[in-house]
């Protein structure tokens, strides 16, 4: 018996390459699918993108005719209800108590003011420190008069 290490026989084919087939989970038709959807959501996502920009105008667009009509703030002692119901947080509830409620003031103390500072507006039902501060930018106040030196 030959006892020596098996020679490689030329006509010998090399082993089998590992197909690639066992180590992806989809069939090449899952895979084609697949890629044919990748692409159309991208060119979705391209076609929103130039049609919806979310850039700025450049040079920025001149302001409207009317746009120095309006009020940069607002006096609750003298605006009318619409006005202070357009404020954020206030609606259309609260504007007509402030408005109900500046009026009786009025009536009681006609040389007063009914709202001097912001805090004022807490005397009206379902305003409180919260509100009032998220409101503060918006209002103005009449200035405190000056107290007469004796």
């Amino acid at each position: 018996m030959d006892t020596s290490p098996p020679t490689s026989n030329s006509s010998s084919s090399p082993p089998p390459a590992p197909r690639l087939d066992r180590f992806l989970p989809w069939t090449l038709r899952q895979r084609a699918a697949l890629a044919i959807l990748l692409i159309l959501v991208i060119a979705w996502f391209l076609i929103r993108a130039f049609n919806q920009p979310s850039r700025i105008a450049d040079p920025q667009p001149a302001p409207g005719p009317r746009a120095a009509e309006l009020a940069p703030r607002i006096d609750p002692n003298t605006a009318d209800w619409p006005a202070l119901a357009a404020l954020p947080v206030i609606g259309e509830k609260h504007a007509r108590e402030i408005v109900a409620y500046r009026d009786q003031f009025q009536t009681d103390h006609p040389d007063q003011p009914a709202f001097a500072r912001p805090e004022d507006l807490m005397r009206i039902k379902g305003i409180g420190k919260a509100t009032t501060q998220a409101l503060s930018p918006y209002l103005v106040f009449p200035p405190a008069p000056a107290e007469a030196s004796p």
